[in-house]
C-alpha cells in the first residue's frame, strides 16, 4: 500500500507540474524565512552565553541622584565599589573592573593604526569571563603595568606570523587613562564572539591605568569603570538586595548620600537592559517581537496557501475519490494516501527552503548585520527548532486537504451533485482577508518605517553636517601644544572655510561633568549636565546658534578661565525658562569658576532616539581630541588628498584618521537601518504568499463556477462583465482587510515610533498607500485568473465532466 501511494504521489505531483511548483515554492519561501528569522532571533538570544559562568556573573549599575532627584542609571560606574562588594558580601567571589573604552595608537616599526576598541582591565578577567587564550598565561597576563593581551586578528595585524609574546608594542596617549609608553604583549586570545555585549581588540591592564591616575580608584565621584561580580552557586539576588542599604550607609560619607547600585545578571545586559553608558551594543526585544509575530504569520500564510492551493483542486479529484470508496477504498485509507501526498509536497518545499537558506546565508552579514556560519544552521538548537516547523507544518497543511477530500459522498460525486459546504468558503474567504489584513499592516509600516529614516536623515540638528571633516588624532599632545599653528594651516587651503578642535562631536563619546549653577534663588545647584569640551571656534564651525549671550570670544581672554556656555535645555534644568535670565549668573565645574556668558540653541548631539539633555561647552582646547573642517562642495576627493598630505606633514606621527560628521552621526542608527531592511525584506515575501493565497481562491473559486460562466458566456456576458463577476466577491474581501488592517497598523507602528523622541506623525497617506497597493495587487492576481476563466470555451465549460 505504501508503494501505492508513493506511485499516486508522483503521478499527481507531475501531472501538475504547475499547481505542484506554486504550492512548493509558496511554502518553501514562507518556510526559507522563518528559518532565516529562527536563525537571527537565536542568534539575538545567544549572547554572552558562551561563558562558563554565564548564570553566576552580574554587573553594578550605578544610580547618581541629585536633589533627591535620579539624574543618571549607568552601567558605567565608579572605582571604589568593586573592592568594597568583594570585601562586605562573601557570596562576591570575584570582582573584575574595565574602564570605558579607550581609543590609543599602537605601534610595531612602520605599522601604526589607532585601536578604538579597547579596554583598561582587571587581572581577574579570565576568573570571570570565558574567553579562550591562545598563548600566555591568563593568570597573569594583566598584573604588570604595560602589559597587553591582543585578540587573534589584532596580534596578526601587528606581527603577522610571529609568536608575539613577550614582543612590544609603542602605546600613544590612551584617552587620557595612561602616558604614552611601551606595552609588553603577555597574552593572545581568540575573537570576541560577536555574540558579545561588549567586545574589544586588546585590553590593557589595569596596573596601567592606576599607576597614571591612582585617586581616581579612591574616588566615589569620579565616574569611569564597569564593575562585573562572580558570585557563588548559592547566590540569592533579593537576600543581596536586603543588605545593599547597610552597605551605602557604610560607605555613606565617601559617596555623599548620591549614590545607589543594584545588580544586574549578565545575561540581561544585551537585551534587557535599560541602563545608560552601556560597554557595547544593545538588542531591542521589542524588535525581537516584531521578527518572531512576522515570521509566524508568514509561516501561517504558507500553512493557508497550501490548503487553499489543495482544496481548490479538489472538484479535479472528486470523481477519484467517488470512484475509490465505490470499489472498497476506506475512509483511513484515502486519507492516510492524501497526506502522504500533501506531506511530500511539505518536505520538498522543506529541502529547497533549506537550499535557499544556504544560498541567502553568506548575504545576511550585509543584510542583517550579523554573520551566520554554516554550524549555526545545523546545530542542535536551529535543526531541531526547523524540523518542529517542518513538522507541525506538514501536518498542519496536510491535515485540512486530506480530510476534505476523503470525506467526499462516492454516490454525490458519481451523480454530479456533489456541492462544497458553505463553512469552508467562509474559512477560506475568512483567511484571505487575514492574509491581505496582514499585508496592509506590513505595507504601512514599511512606510512608516521609511518615512521615519528619512525623517532621522533630513532634520535639522540644530549643527552643520554636511562637508565636515573631523580628524580623530586621540588627544595627542604634541598637536594640541601647537593647535592654532595646525589650524591656521589647514585654513590656509582654498576648500577649507573653518577649523576647530573639540573632546566630543556630535554622536560621539562625551562625559558628564559636576557643575553648580546659581539658581533663580541665588543658591548654588548641583547637576552633572553633558560636557564638550570645545575652542573658541567649535560654535561657529559648527553652525550652532546662540539664542541668548555671546559665544566665546579671542576678544575676552578671560573666557577660558571664568566663563562657560550652556544649551536651552541645561537652562531649563536650572529653573530658567527664558534663556536670557541665566547670562551672567555664577557657575563652578571642575576647578573653573565665573560666569555663564551664553546660551546656545539646544542641538540633537545625540541621537533623534534621544530627547536634547542638558549640556555644557567649556572652553578647554587642550583637552581637544578632534580637528574638524568644514570644507566646500568642489573637488572634495582632491581636497582631502591635500589635507591628507598636509596632515603628514605636520603629525607624521599620527595616522590620518578622519570621518565625515554626517556619517559618523549615521552611525548611531545602523541598528534601525537593519531593523528597516529586515521588515521591510519579509513583508515583501509576505505579500508574495498572500497573493498566492489569493490565487488559490480565485482558482478554486472559478472552478466551482465554470458551468455558471459558460451559461453566461452562451448567454451574451462579455468577458469584461465575466472578470467583473469574479472578481467583485475578492474586491469586497480586501476592502473588509483594510477596515481591519488600517486601526492595527496604526497602533502597532505609533508603539515603534515611541521608540525615538523626535519622530514623524502618522499621515493618511500612509495607510492610504498600503490599502491601494493591497487593492491593486489583489486586482492583478484575482484579474489574470479571471481573465483565463471568461476566455475559456463556453462549450468546454458545459460540457459534463
Amino acid at each position: 500500500m505504501f508503494k501505492n501511494y508513493i506511485k499516486i504521489a508522483w503521478r499527481n505531483l507531475w501531472k501538475n507540474r504547475g499547481y505542484s511548483s506554486i504550492n512548493i515554492v509558496g511554502l518553501a519561501i514562507g518556510l526559507a524565512c522563518c528559518l532565516l528569522i529562527v536563525l537571527y532571533i537565536h542568534d539575538e538570544l545567544s549572547y554572552d552565553k558562551y561563558h562558563v559562568n554565564k548564570d553566576r556573573i552580574y554587573r553594578v549599575i550605578n544610580s547618581f541622584e541629585e536633589n533627591e532627584k535620579l539624574i543618571r542609571h549607568d552601567v558605567w560606574g565608579v572605582a571604589p565599589i568593586g573592592p568594597a562588594l568583594k570585601a562586605d558580601f562573601p557570596e562576591v567571589k570575584n570582582v573584575v573592573q574595565f574602564s570605558g573604552v579607550t581609543s590609543i595608537s599602537l605601534k610595531n616599526n612602520e605599522k601604526v593604526f589607532q585601536e578604538e576598541r579597547v579596554f583598561f582591565m582587571d587581572s581577574t578577567a579570565f576568573d570571570v569571563f570565558s574567553w579562550k587564550v591562545l598563548a600566555g598565561n591568563p593568570t597573569t597576563a594583566l598584573t604588570a603595568p604595560y602589559t597587553a593581551v591582543l585578540t587573534a586578528s589584532t596580534a596578526k595585524k601587528y606581527f603577522g606570523n610571529e609568536n608575539p609574546i613577550g614582543k612590544t608594542l609603542e602605546g600613544g596617549l590612551a584617552a587620557g587613562r595612561a602616558d604614552p609608553g611601551l606595552y609588553k604583549v603577555t597574552a593572545v586570545i581568540e575573537d570576541v564572539p560577536t555574540n558579545s555585549h561588549f567586545t574589544f581588540d586588546a585590553l590593557l591592564s589595569m596596573s596601567t591605568f592606576r599607576k597614571a591616575l591612582p585617586d581616581y580608584f579612591d574616588s566615589w565621584g569620579y565616574v569611569d569603570f564597569y564593575t562585573y561580580v562572580l558570585v557563588s552557586d548559592q547566590f540569592n539576588l533579593s537576600n543581596f538586595n536586603k543588605k545593599i542599604p547597610q552597605f551605602l550607609k557604610k560607605y555613606s560619607a565617601s559617596s555623599e548620600g548620591k549614590y545607589n547600585f543594584n545588580l544586574e545578571p549578565m545575561l540581561d545586559a544585551y537585551m534587557h537592559s535599560t541602563a545608560g553608558r552601556q560597554p557595547g551594543v544593545t538588542g531591542s526585544v521589542q524588535n525581537l517581537y516584531i521578527f518572531a509575530i512576522i515570521g509566524l504569520f508568514i509561516l501561517f500564510i504558507a500553512c493557508v496557501n497550501f490548503m487553499n492551493l489543495a482544496t481548490s483542486r479538489s472538484m479535479e479529484r472528486a470523481k477519484e475519490v467517488g470512484v475509490r470508496k465505490a470499489i472498497g477504498a476506506s475512509h483511513r485509507n484515502l486519507i492516510l494516501q492524501f497526506m502522504f501526498e500533501s506531506l511530500a509536497l511539505v518536505f520538498i518545499a522543506a529541502l529547497l527552503a533549506l537550499l535557499l537558506v544556504i544560498i541567502l546565508l553568506p548575504s545576511m552579514e550585509a543584510f542583517a548585520g550579523k554573520h551566520f556560519a554554516w554550524s549555526s544552521l545545523f546545530n542542535l538548537t536551529t535543526f531541531s527548532i526547523f524540523l518542529g516547523i517542518v513538522t507541525i507544518t506538514g501536518i498542519i497543511a496536510a491535515s485540512y486537504p486530506a480530510f476534505i477530500l476523503a470525506r467526499f459522498k462516492p454516490v454525490e460525486v458519481l451523480k454530479g451533485t456533489f456541492k462544497t459546504a458553505a463553512g469552508g468558503q467562509f474559512l477560506r474567504k475568512g483567511l484571505v482577508i487575514f492574509q491581505f489584513g496582514l499585508s496592509i499592516v506590513l505595507i504601512a509600516g514599511t512606510c512608516i518605517v521609511f518615512s521615519q529614516l528619512h525623517h532621522l536623515q533630513h532634520t535639522n540638528l540644530g549643527f552643520q553636517q554636511d562637508q565636515m571633516l573631523v580628524i580623530d588624532y586621540n588627544f595627542d599632545n604634541e598637536i594640541n601644544k601647537n593647535l592654532e599653528s595646525i589650524k591656521n594651516t589647514f585654513k590656509r587651503d582654498k576648500d577649507v572655510i573653518a577649523v576647530s578642535s573639540s573632546r566630543s562631536v556630535p554622536g560621539a563619546f562625551f562625559p558628564n561633568a559636576g557643575t553648580e549653577i546659581e539658581s533663580t534663588e541665588g543658591k548654588m545647584v548641583p547637576l552633572a549636565p553633558a560636557l564638550f569640551e570645545v575652542d573658541i571656534d567649535f560654535i561657529p564651525n559648527m553652525g550652532i546658534k546662540m539664542v541668548a549671550g555671546r559665544a566665546y570670544s579671542r576678544d575676552f581672554p578671560a573666557d577660558s578661565a571664568h566663563s562657560m556656555i550652556i544649551n536651552e535645555a541645561a537652562a531649563k534644568l536650572w529653573g530658567y525658562s527664558n534663556p536670557q535670565d541665566i547670562i551672567g549668573k555664577r557657575f563652578a565645574q571642575w576647578g573653573k569658576e565665573g560666569q555663564v556668558i551664553g546660551v546656545v540653541k539646544d542641538f540633537n548631539y545625540l541621537s533623534l532616539h534621544n530627547k536634547v539633555e542638558a549640556l555644557a561647552l567649556r572652553l578647554e582646547p587642550w583637552s581637544s581630541k578632534f580637528i574638524t573642517i568644514k570644507l566646500q562642495q568642489a573637488n572634495l576627493p582632491e581636497t582631502i588628498a591635500r589635507i591628507e598630505k598636509t596632515w603628514t606633514g605636520l603629525a607624521p606621527h599620527i595616522p590620518f584618521n578622519y570621518t565625515f560628521l554626517d556619517q559618523s552621526f549615521q552611525r548611531q542608527y545602523e541598528a534601525d537601518y537593519r531593523f528597516q531592511r529586515i521588515f521591510t525584506t519579509f513583508s515583501g515575501f509576505a505579500l508574495f504568499i498572500a497573493c498566492l493565497g489569493l490565487l488559490g481562491l480565485v482558482t478554486y473559486t472559478a472552478q466551482q463556477r465554470t458551468k455558471e460562466i459558460g451559461i453566461r458566456k452562451v448567454l451574451g456576458s462579455s468577458v469584461f462583465g465575466i472578470i467583473q463577476l469574479l472578481s467583485f466577491d475578492f474586491i469586497k474581501l480586501v476592502i473588509i482587510a483594510m477596515c481591519i488592517a488600517i486601526p492595527l497598523a496604526y497602533w502597532a507602528m505609533g508603539k515603534w515610533l515611541n521608540n525615538f523622541a523626535y519622530h514623524i506623525d502618522m499621515q493618511w497617506w500612509m495607510f492610504g498607500i498600503a490599502g491601494l497597493s493591497a487593492l491593486f495587487i489583489a486586482l492583478a492576481t484575482v484579474g489574470y485568473q479571471a481573465l483565463k476563466a471568461a476566455k475559456a470555451n463556453p462549450v468546454d465549460s458545459l460540457r459534463d465532466q
